[in-house]
C-alpha cells in the first residue's frame, strides 16, 4: 500500500530567486556567445568597468521581487535595457529579464491598468531602441530592434491571457460555491416545509381523534349508571377513533423512518364517508351535500379539502357539541369550494355559541386551515352566521396562483 502522496512545492519567493539567477546567467552567457560569433563590431561588455555585464546581471536579479513590486521591477529592467542598448553593447538575449517583467505586470495586475502600464513601457522602450539603432551597421541588424518590440508585446499579451484565465477560474469556483450554498438553502427550506406539513398533519389527526374520544368518554361517564347497555357502543366508538388516529399517525411518521417504506396516500375526499361516520358516532347530525367529482382533483387540493372538513368538524365537536352540520362541495371549472355549516348549540343560547366559535381564526385549527389554503393560492373564511351557528368556506384553486410552468 502506498501512503498518501503529498506534492512538494517550492515557496514562491524561492522560485523567483531561482528564476532571477537563471535569467541573469542566461543573459550574460548568451550575449557573450553571440558576440563571439558575430561579425558586427559592438562595445565589449567589459567597457566602462564591466558596465554591460553589471546591467545584464542587475536586470536579471531584480526579478527576485517581481511579484511583490511588479511595476518597479518593470521600470528597473526597462531602464537597464535602454541604457544597455544606448551604450551600444552587444545584442542578444539581454532583454530576457524585461520580457519576464512585462509578463509579470500583466499576469498579476488588475487588467486594464496593468495593460496600460505595459503598453506605455513598450512604447517608451521601442522609441529608445529605435533611436539607439540609428546608423547601425549592417542595416540588417535593425531586425533585432523589431524583434525585441514584438517579443515585448507578446510577453504582455501572454501575461494578460494567464490573468484572464485565472479570473475566469476564480469566478467559476465562486459560482459553484454560490450554487452549492443555494442548494443547501433550498434543501433547508424543503426540510422546513416538510416539517411544517407533518406538524399540520399530526395536529389535524390528533385534534380530531382527541375531540371525538373526549365526547365519547363524556357520554360513557354519563351513561355508565343510567344506561349501562349503551356503554359498549361508546367504548367501541372510542376504540374506532383511536385506532384510526394511530393508523394515520403511523402513515405520517412512517415516512420519516424509512423513505423506501410503503406509503399510503394522504387522506382525501374519497375518505370523507369514514370521517362523517365518526362524526355521527360523536353525536353530530351530519348531512353531506356532495356529488362525485366530475374530474380528477390535484392531490394537494384533495388532501387540503379533506383537512378543512376534518378540522371544521373537530371544532364543532369541541366547542358546540351535538348539532346539525352540513358539508357542501362545489366543483367549479378552476376551483373547489368547501363549505361546512353548523346550526349552533342546541343546549346553549345562540349568543354563547357565537362567542365560542367566533374566534375569527385565533385558534390553531382555523390558522392551520388558512395556512394550508394559502399555500395553494386559496383562502378560508370562518365566521359566525347571522341566525346562529358558524360556517367555514374554503376556496381551493386547482393550480396555485402565479405558478410557472
Amino acid at each position: 500500500m502506498f501512503d498518501r502522496v503529498t506534492s512538494v512545492r517550492m515557496p514562491v519567493a524561492a522560485q523567483d530567486v531561482m528564476l532571477a539567477s537563471f535569467v541573469a546567467a542566461m543573459q550574460v552567457q548568451g550575449v557573450l556567445q553571440i558576440a563571439a560569433r558575430s561579425e558586427v563590431v559592438s562595445r565589449p561588455l567589459s567597457d566602462f568597468g564591466n558596465l554591460g555585464t553589471v546591467l545584464l546581471i542587475v536586470s536579471g536579479l531584480v526579478l527576485a521581487v517581481r511579484r511583490r513590486w511588479p511595476v518597479p521591477v518593470l521600470l528597473a529592467t526597462g531602464a537597464a535595457s535602454a541604457a544597455y542598448y544606448a551604450l551600444d553593447f552587444p545584442d542578444g538575449p539581454g532583454g530576457l529579464a524585461l520580457m519576464v517583467a512585462l509578463y509579470t505586470v500583466t499576469a498579476y495586475g488588475d487588467g486594464r491598468r496593468s495593460l496600460a502600464v505595459a503598453g506605455a513601457a513598450i512604447a517608451v522602450l521601442a522609441t529608445a531602441w529605435l533611436v539607439a539603432a540609428q546608423g547601425i551597421e549592417p542595416a540588417s541588424a535593425i531586425g533585432w530592434v523589431f524583434f525585441r518590440i514584438g517579443i515585448s508585446g507578446m510577453s504582455a499579451t501572454l501575461g494578460e491571457s494567464v490573468r484572464s484565465r485565472r479570473v475566469i477560474a476564480a469566478e467559476a469556483v465562486e459560482r459553484a460555491e454560490a450554487a452549492e450554498r443555494t442548494r443547501e438553502e433550498e434543501a433547508r427550506a424543503r426540510v422546513d416545509a416538510e416539517r411544517l406539513r407533518i406538524a399540520r398533519e399530526v395536529h389535524d389527526t390528533v385534534a380530531h381523534a382527541i375531540a371525538v374520544i373526549n365526547v365519547q368518554a363524556g357520554v360513557t361517564a354519563h351513561l355508565l349508571d343510567k344506561r349501562p347497555e349503551r356503554v359498549r357502543e361508546t367504548l367501541e366508538a372510542i376504540k374506532h377513533a383511536s385506532s384510526a388516529a394511530l393508523q394515520e399517525m403511523r402513515t405520517i411518521l412512517g415516512v420519516l423512518r424509512d423513505p423506501a417504506d410503503g406509503r399510503e396516500p394522504h387522506p382525501g375526499l374519497g375518505q370523507i364517508g369514514d370521517l362523517t361516520a365518526r362524526a355521527r358516532e360523536a353525536g353530530l347530525d351530519v348531512r353531506l351535500d356532495a356529488s362525485p367529482p366530475p374530474y380528477q382533483l390535484p392531490s394537494a387540493v384533495d388532501s387540503t379539502a379533506y383537512r378543512v372538513v376534518q378540522e371544521s368538524i373537530t371544532n364543532v365537536i369541541r366547542h358546540v357539541g351535538p348539532t346539525q352540520v352540513t358539508i357542501s362541495l362545489a366543483y367549479g371549472l378552476d376551483e373547489l369550494e368547501v363549505q361546512v355549516v353548523d346550526e349552533g348549540s342546541q343546549r346553549a343560547p345562540r349568543g354563547a355559541v357565537v362567542t365560542l366559535a367566533g374566534e375569527q381564526g385565533s385558534g390553531r385549527g382555523i390558522l392551520g386551515m388558512r395556512e394550508r389554503c394559502q399555500l395553494l393560492g386559496g383562502d378560508v373564511t370562518a365566521r359566525p352566521r347571522a341566525g346562529g351557528g358558524f360556517e367555514v368556506v374554503a376556496r381551493l384553486p386547482h393550480a396555485p396562483v402565479g405558478s410557472a410552468l
